[in-house]
């Protein structure tokens, strides 16, 4: 089954709910059974209402989204939670244990560093941060109580794109784990399990919401065992995604192949137009052959999506302010994989502990979104004349 028809036909049984095309939302916590027996049974998935046994162990919502996503990575299963975050958060938590130590990549998204940071010290891992860059040459940093490393590619602030296979060789050669955020790529531009990725996470916050009404996260197992460890560990913490956000994410992953070809034909455009915009000191997207990851990027992934960034000759945040305060369409806001176009400042210099960012210039995130290209363009245009008055 081709991508595009997964998206439309996965995760769904219209027959089951009376011939209706979306699984209605189940709201729920109780849930009553007819003999103990199938009370007993029912955790296990071996009696009625296939495994459900109560709110928090998961609803029809979000068993089809899980089924869903872990088809479309080919992932032997997959657990949803309440956000991107807890996603990243659950799944290192299922695998990390005092004493363990984590190799994490310093082009990582802020929050989880905040996590790595303030948290895992507490529980007594041991985190190191390496160059996205590293590659096969991360063997170097792997001691014996090296558990897992973190991977994500491109990062979602710098773009660095990872030599993932390398990664994945060198950790796998001496028993370490592979865990990679693939949300910039979504399941349609990155396979992580045919790459040797051992557990996949996403904000399907993201594209696969494709709104900005909505936040919900989603860990996909390589092994039966890695998908048992991370449900568990999601149940022990009563962390579960409600019924009404797999609802939207089910709904929305229908149309994630159309909007993500779109507005990646709509990125490519820019970013080839910002080329020759001289305020520019550089554009950070891989998809672009001048890029310094754009042949590891050609060679692991089958698409791009529309989050990049630039880094202006300018560091003047009251030059620069005037610039995107004004702008009509690119409105200032996190996240991204919407249908709006977006713009953030960012500025990795503080937080890079491995290798240091040294580039000057100041560094502005960008996402298209789903308006007409002619608009984007005319309303960064404008942005420009701004920035020179």
């Amino acid at each position: 089954m081709k991508d595009d028809t997964a998206l439309v036909h996965l995760g769904r049984d219209p027959e089951a709910h009376n011939g209706i095309v979306n699984i209605p939302v189940h709201h729920a916590s109780t849930v009553i059974f007819p003999t103990i027996d199938d009370y007993k049974k029912s955790g296990s998935g071996r009696a009625k209402y296939h495994g459900i046994r109560y709110g928090v162990n998961g609803t029809p919502n979000s068993f089809a989204l899980a089924a869903a996503v872990a088809q479309l990575e080919g992932g032997r299963g997959a657990a949803v939670v309440g956000s991107g975050l807890a996603a990243v958060t659950m799944a290192l938590t299922s695998v990390l244990k005092s004493g363990d130590h984590l190799l994490m990549v310093d082009s990582v998204y802020g929050p989880t560093r905040r996590f790595c940071d303030t948290q895992l010290p507490k529980w007594g891992v041991d985190v190191t941060y390496y160059d996205p860059l590293i590659g096969g040459a991360i063997s170097t940093l792997i001691k014996p109580a090296t558990r897992l490393i973190f991977t994500e590619s491109p990062g979602s602030l710098t773009f660095e794109i990872q030599d993932i296979p390398a990664i994945v060789g060198a950790a796998h050669k001496k028993d370490v784990l592979v865990m990679m955020d693939n949300t910039w790529a979504t399941p349609l531009f990155f396979k992580p399990f045919a790459h040797g990725v051992d557990i996949s996470i996403q904000a399907g916050t993201k594209y696969i919401s494709g709104s900005s009404d909505q936040v919900i996260g989603i860990i996909t197992a390589r092994t039966e065992a890695l998908f048992k460890q991370i449900k568990d560990t999601t149940m022990v913490f009563g962390e579960i995604a409600s019924p009404d956000e797999c609802y939207l994410a089910l709904r929305g992953m229908r149309s994630m192949g159309v909007r993500l070809r779109q507005q990646q034909k709509a990125a490519f455009e820019i970013t080839r137009w910002l080329q020759s915009r001289p305020e520019l000191k550089r554009i950070l997207y891989p998809a672009l052959p001048e890029d310094p990851g754009h042949r590891l990027w050609q060679r692991d992934f089958l698409g791009a999506s529309s989050l990049f960034g630039v880094i202006l000759q300018t560091t003047s945040e009251k030059t620069v302010a005037h610039m995107v305060d004004n702008y009509r369409y690119f409105k200032i806001g996190a996240s991204w994989g919407g249908y709006e176009s977006l713009v953030i400042p960012a500025n990795p210099k503080p937080i890079r502990k491995a290798v240091p960012w040294t580039e000057e210039g100041y560094l502005l995130r960008y996402h298209v979104g789903l308006e007409d290209t002619d608009d984007l363009i005319a309303d960064l245009k404008a942005g420009f004349e701004r920035l020179n008055s």
